[in-house]
C-alpha cells in the first residue's frame, strides 16, 4: 500500500507540473500579444515544484482544483485570441483607410480635370463664336440700332425682349445686314442660309422687321420662346 501511495503522488506531481507548464506557456502567449516581458523557462520547474499536489488536497476538492486549472488555461487562451483578433482588426482598418484616402484623392483629381476641360471647351466655343461674328455690314443701311430694337419690342412680349436682345447682340450686334464671311449666315439672328427668312417675307435682306418675325418664329418653334433659346445659347454658345 505504501508503494501504491507513492506511485499516486508521482502521478499527481506529474499532473501538477504539466498544469503549471501549460499555464506558464499560455501566459507567455498572452505576454507576447500584449508586449510584456516574459519570464525565463527556468521558472517552470520552480512553479511545478512549488505547486500543491492533488494528494495533499482533500478528495472532495480535487475536482474543483482541476476544473479551476482548466478554466485558467481557457481564459488565457481566449485572452490571447482576443488580442490577436484586435490586432488584425486594427490592421484591416488601417488598410481600408488608406484605400479610402486614395479613392477620395482620385475622385478629387478627376473633378478638377473635368472642370478644367469644361472651362477650356467653353473658352474655345466663345472664341469660335467670336470669330463667326466676323461680319461685314452694308454701308447703305437705313435703320439704326435703336430703330431695329424698337421694332423688336413691338413684335414680341415684353418679358421676352431681353432674351431676344441677348442673342441678337451676340450674333449680329443688332446689324440687320450682318453677314458671316465664312458661313454665309445673315441678318439679325444669323439665319443659315439667310434665304430661310424668305418664309417671313421677300424683303428679308433689307427689312429688319421681316428678320425679327422669322427669328421669333424660329425660337418659338424650336425652344418654345426667345428665353428658351437664350438658355440653350448660354449652355452651348449657339442656338
Amino acid at each position: 500500500m505504501l508503494e501504491g501511495h507513492r506511485v499516486s503522488r508521482i502521478s499527481v506531481r506529474g499532473f501538477a507540473v504539466a498544469s503549471a507548464t501549460a499555464v506558464t506557456t499560455v501566459g507567455a502567449v498572452v505576454g507576447v500579444a500584449s508586449g510584456e516581458p516574459q519570464p525565463s523557462n527556468d521558472n517552470i520547474e520552480t512553479t511545478a515544484s512549488d505547486a500543491t499536489l492533488l494528494s495533499d488536497i482533500p478528495t472532495g476538492q480535487q475536482a474543483q482544483v482541476q476544473t479551476a486549472s482548466l478554466a485558467q488555461q481557457a481564459n488565457a487562451q481566449a485572452a490571447a485570441a482576443d488580442a490577436f483578433a484586435q490586432k488584425s482588426a486594427e490592421e484591416s482598418a488601417r488598410i481600408q483607410a488608406a484605400k479610402d484616402a486614395k479613392a477620395k484623392k482620385e475622385a478629387a483629381d478627376e473633378k478638377v480635370e473635368a472642370e478644367k476641360k469644361a472651362a477650356e471647351a467653353k473658352k474655345a466655343a466663345e472664341a469660335e463664336s467670336s470669330s463667326l461674328v466676323s461680319l461685314s455690314a452694308s454701308a447703305g443701311g437705313s435703320y439704326s440700332v435703336a430703330d431695329v430694337q424698337a421694332m423688336a419690342r413691338q413684335l414680341m412680349p415684353a418679358d421676352q425682349f431681353q432674351c431676344f436682345s441677348n442673342i441678337v447682340s451676340r450674333e449680329s450686334g443688332w446689324n440687320y445686314q450682318a453677314q458671316n464671311a465664312s458661313s454665309g449666315a445673315y441678318g439679325l439672328v444669323q439665319a443659315l442660309p439667310g434665304s430661310k427668312m424668305s418664309s417671313a417675307g421677300a424683303d428679308w435682306q433689307t427689312n429688319p422687321a421681316t428678320q425679327i418675325k422669322w427669328g421669333l418664329s424660329y425660337m418659338d418653334g424650336r425652344y418654345q420662346s426667345p428665353c428658351g433659346a437664350w438658355s440653350f445659347w448660354q449652355a452651348n454658345h449657339w442656338y
